[in-house]
């Protein structure tokens, strides 16, 4: 059993994390066995997905029909997980995805600077990194370049779409705490939370996006790529990755799953583009599905969340370590020697 010592001095693991997250965000998230979206639909604000839930249910169940090929007879008895994100090493691909609001998605048992502090120190504590995010609240972008700040810029701001002159900004407090990487949820133009606070945020066009682009020199990422056409101007307007994601199923009812999707766009932009990708992602298993899909990394979102309330930074870091754990096994058992290794030779789709 994988034990730490949280920030307070209290041994836990992680169905104790679970336990102790459960309770803290009582009425925001049942922090249920399965995380399929069944439970909290409609609870946006919270922690579910847009009205029925189709979309964040589609995500975990389109997941699930992805399989791994079980293989035994090969070389690949210590797989190597390292991923090159801009020049930084990381030791797994895996990311934590940019998340705010603890106080009206959460429940606000850990105040927003609690919850970046450890999603971003529990990120680097696993050999990783963590997106702070952009919210109808603009102090949190703020707090989260401060706490960037305190680990050497160690990771990358992503900005909801306002009107241009603001995310340009805000790009520019990113270059100041030199991180690694800005870009923007372009997906949050319809976030219900946004509409709620007053905060204008709307679709963007390619002239605007260049414009963005060309005002850093940061490697920019463009959040929220759903079809092929998209991925392609994203490429046009010179960004250097997308993340494919329906923004956890929070913004729509009814969109394709993050794994179709992805299945799509990466056989028309894989080598032109990073590829991110989230979207249900529970475990390393599931990040090997994303990777077989056609991702370079993926993102986590809702567990990086149950690991901050339920045990802070060392909660973030025992969830991200399962994975890496879970990850290298599958690839183990796959044959599966690294990262370029992994492609749909290593899984059957039943969808």
């Amino acid at each position: 059993m994988l034990l730490r010592l949280n920030e307070r001095g209290v041994s836990v693991d992680i169905k104790e994390v679970r336990s102790v997250a459960r309770e803290k965000m009582k009425g925001y998230c049942r922090v249920c066995p399965v995380c399929n979206g069944v439970a909290c639909a409609g609870e946006v604000p919270g922690m579910g997905g847009s009205l029925t839930g189709s979309t964040f249910k589609s995500n975990v169940e389109d997941l699930s029909k992805v399989k791994l090929r079980l293989k035994t007879i090969h070389n690949a008895k210590v797989p190597n997980l390292k991923f090159d994100f801009f020049n930084t090493e990381l030791d797994f691909p895996v990311i934590a995805a940019p998340i705010t609001g603890s106080a009206f998605n959460m429940g606000g048992a850990l105040t927003e600077r609690e919850y970046i502090d450890s999603a971003v120190n529990g990120s680097i504590s696993s050999g990783t990194i963590a997106m702070i995010g952009d919210s109808a609240d603009l102090t949190m972008y703020d707090d989260g370049l401060e706490v960037l700040k305190a680990v050497g810029g160690k990771g990358v701001a992503i900005i909801k779409p306002r009107e241009n002159s603001h995310v340009i900004e805000n790009i520019k407090k990113a270059e100041s705490a030199n991180l690694i990487a800005a870009g923007m949820d372009i997906d949050g133009a319809g976030l219900v939370t946004m509409a709620l606070k007053g905060q204008p945020v709307g679709p963007k066009t390619v002239e605007e996006l260049k414009e963005i682009v060309s005002s850093t020199k940061l490697p920019f990422i463009l959040k929220g790529i759903m079809t092929v056409e998209e991925a392609e101007l994203a490429v046009e307007i010179g960004a250097k990755a997308i993340v494919v994601s329906n923004h956890g199923g929070r913004i729509l009812d009814h969109v394709e799953s993050s794994a179709r999707a992805l299945l799509e766009i990466s056989k028309a932009v894989k080598g032109k583009i990073m590829i991110l990708a989230d979207g249900g992602i529970r475990s390393g298993v599931d990040v090997f599905k994303m990777l077989a899909l056609g991702a370079d990394a993926v993102l986590i979102g809702r567990p990086i969340i149950i690991g901050a309330f339920g045990g802070y930074k060392e909660g973030v870091s025992l969830v991200l370590n399962n994975m890496k754990n879970e990850l290298y096994q599958a690839m183990i058992l796959t044959g599966s020697k690294d990262l370029t290794s992994i492609d749909t030779s290593k899984i059957s789709i039943q969808w």
